[in-house]
């Protein structure tokens, strides 16, 4: 290669590693696996190598990643925390021993861990007591999480037995496998783009604003360094078992390896056995177990010299592609999915999968009889990886988005800046009707006992219902001549009916099945908006004054109640007695003294954490806000409030208020 097409393709590799960086840290939608990216940056470091004329301070190989948010406030670290250099292979590794080997004399241990795929977290201790968390960032400062960080169970907020005064100690932060797939069912059941993988699903939890939703993501923490003065071992290793001691979360799976090939036999082992783990791990993370000769061997620019990660390759498997099928979900949004040849990947046979939205079909540039390469996405959902362009038939078809319903045929829309698109005919194509209907009747919305997708359909096909509320109208002679049901089947399906009416508001919006109003949303837009009447009323900027509700949530509000059908619909359930209104019976020591007040929680405190504040405010008839504005009554303050929130209220001459002083106002 002369010096102008190394010009050329170094300029190339810096935009496509800065544009799969901004994918992969601010906007969380990797566009490429960790393996393409790390060939890529192998590839520039050697030709930055080869060709030191063309440095550039900027270039990515330069810098690591950044989440930084700017919602969030930036905390320095008290210690670089800089990522690892990674490896694909055992002679790799063998090549990083011997690089160690030349700088030390001293017979030596390493540590071998397995390397959870989540996000990076350093946790400060003082007292027993955690102060802050904070993200990784870029290295030199991160976010602060602490109030997200403290809803996390298996991380101690007071520590036990004989720990450090002061120290720190980091981590990673995961969505269990199970969660994930949970939340990614919930996502696409409201028409929202599903997370990537779990470690995508982690990242964008923890920066949520409401550490409340926080909290019900269930995240966990594996802890796996040890950092400060007077640590009571020398040893990584030792000091990870201390760190057990004090109550935090430690992965029995750490081994001590004496040399390169117990090394070997732990990456052996654990690239077959990390597929029934219950977190999702991308590799195993190999460093020096003496933490003395490990502050002595130093770091270079970007990574520690002392340690390495060894990335497990994704299984990979080549299949063909035989066609593109089109699902429409219950609020209109149409996912294509790849039919494949039947293969064998990670242990199960892949017959399908999925391919998101028209985006991913257009950049793969998919065409029919492709050989494509299919992973299994963070080791659960087969997605297709890339094409085999080289055994493309000349002749063969390009794969193109369709234009009109599988189902009903309407016209297909787009909104802006959504990826997916959706069919209109909300009250008229029939799979959307029968998945309203099932979501209706789902255990989280109606819970009715006894109807399920089998008999919907049943149901459905003889005419008998057309939406929900049909249900409410069905007699038993209705239910009793239908296959598969009798006298008995068809009385606990009309008692179940009945018990639902007494199902709570909040359960009631939420069954309605309005795109975007998921469980969270349903009981925020109950709990501040009281009743079905004031949420239809309620103008674009009411809906958004409620917390964690924005524009694109509000208009889909605005949007469903602007239907006549929907109206007629609402009317023939209030018809049949079902709640449209929050009750307004108080809780166990509930009172109304803060009602009418808008509070905004911000800082640490000593006391109580933010969860505790915000659900006292609750319980006294008060709103939680976010943002501070005119209509806000009290902004209570605590250690490390954001400087801007601070300086908006002196400047708003919002009385600013201490934990202490907030209990006072309901005596």
């Amino acid at each position: 290669m002369n010096q102008r097409e190394a010009a050329i393709r170094i300029s190339h590799l810096r935009e496509e590693l800065d544009k799969h960086n901004h994918n992969y840290y601010v906007l969380n939608k990797p566009e490429i696996d960790d393996y393409t990216f790390d060939q890529m940056m192998a590839e520039l470091i050697g030709l930055e190598n080869e060709f030191p004329e063309f440095f550039d301070a900027s270039s990515p190989t330069q810098r690591v990643g950044s989440d930084l948010n700017q919602e969030f406030k930036q905390v320095a670290h008290k210690y670089q925390m800089l990522s690892l250099s990674n490896t694909y292979t055992e002679e790799e590794v063998q090549d990083f021993d011997q690089r160690v080997r030349k700088l030390t004399d001293e017979n030596f241990e390493y540590v071998c861990e397995l390397k959870f795929d989540g996000i990076s977290i350093s946790l400060t201790y003082e007292d027993g007591l955690l102060i802050k968390a904070v993200t990784r960032g870029d290295g030199e400062k991160g976010d602060d999480v602490t109030a997200n960080v403290k809803t996390i169970k298996s991380i101690p907020l007071r520590l036990k037995g004989d720990y450090p005064p002061e120290f720190e100690i980091r981590g990673e932060i995961l969505l269990p496998f199970s969660v994930f797939e949970m939340l990614n069912a919930e996502r696409e059941e409201i028409g929202e783009q599903p997370f990537a993988n779990p470690r995508n699903a982690a990242s964008g939890t923890l920066k949520l604003q409401n550490s409340s939703v926080v909290a019900s993501r269930k995240l966990d923490a594996y802890l796996y360094h040890v950092l400060g003065d007077n640590l009571p071992d020398d040893g990584h290793f030792e000091l990870l078992h201390h760190a057990s001691l004090w109550g935090f979360k430690i992965s029995e799976h750490t081994r001590k390896c004496r040399n390169l090939q117990e090394i070997f036999d732990f990456l052996r082992e654990w690239n077959v056995k990390r597929k029934d783990l219950p977190v999702a791990t991308d590799g195993v993370v190999i460093k020096i177990n003496s933490t003395r000769l490990q502050k002595e061997l130093g770091f270079t620019a970007k990574s520690p010299r002392w340690a390495i990660a060894y990335k497990f390759k994704a299984e990979r498997v080549s299949t063909t592609l035989n066609s593109v099928s089109y699902q429409v979900g219950r609020t209109g949004a149409i996912t294509p999915v790849a039919n494949l040849e039947p293969v064998l990947l990670a242990g199960t046979v892949v017959k399908r999968a999925t391919l998101h939205n028209a985006d991913v079909i257009k950049n793969l540039d998919l065409h029919l009889g492709d050989l494509v390469f299919v992973e299994k996405g963070g080791e659960i959902i087969p997605k297709i990886i890339s094409v085999d362009l080289s055994a493309r038939h000349p002749m063969s078809e390009a794969v193109r988005f369709i234009e009109r319903c599988p189902e009903c045929n309407s016209q297909l829309i787009r909104q802006d800046g959504e990826s997916a698109w959706y069919c209109p005919n909300e009250t008229g194509c029939p799979t959307q009707l029968k998945g309203k209907l099932e979501h209706f009747i789902s255990r989280k919305a109606m819970n009715i006992d006894g109807l399920g997708s089998e008999t919907i359909e049943l149901l459905f096909q003889n005419n008998l219902i057309h939406n929900v509320a049909d249900l409410y109208e069905l007699k038993p002679g209705d239910l009793i001549n239908l296959e598969r049901l009798g006298e008995k089947s068809a009385t606990r399906i009309l008692d179940s009916l009945e018990s639902s009416k007494t199902v709570p508001f909040e359960r009631v919006l939420f069954a309605l099945g309005i795109r975007y109003v998921g469980e969270t949303v349903a009981k925020k837009l109950a709990r501040e908006l009281k009743s079905i009447d004031m949420i239809e009323s309620a103008s674009l900027d009411e809906l958004m004054s409620v917390d964690e509700i924005g524009g694109k949530i509000a208009e889909s509000i605005i949007n469903w109640f602007s239907d006549d059908q929907n109206k007629r619909l609402i009317g023939r359930l209030k018809d049949r007695h079902l709640n449209f209104e929050l009750k307004s019976e108080l809780k166990e020591g509930q009172t109304e003294k803060l009602k009418g007040l808008s509070i905004i929680i911000s800082g640490t405190f000593e006391k109580f954490s933010r969860d505790d504040l915000k659900a006292f405010i609750e319980l006294n008839g008060g709103k939680n806000v976010t943002s501070i504005s005119a209509k806000t009554n009290y902004l209570v303050a605590g250690e490390n409030i954001g400087p801007s929130k601070l300086e908006k209220a002196q400047k708003l001459k919002i009385p600013i208020i201490s934990e202490d002083e907030l209990l006072q106002l309901t005596d």
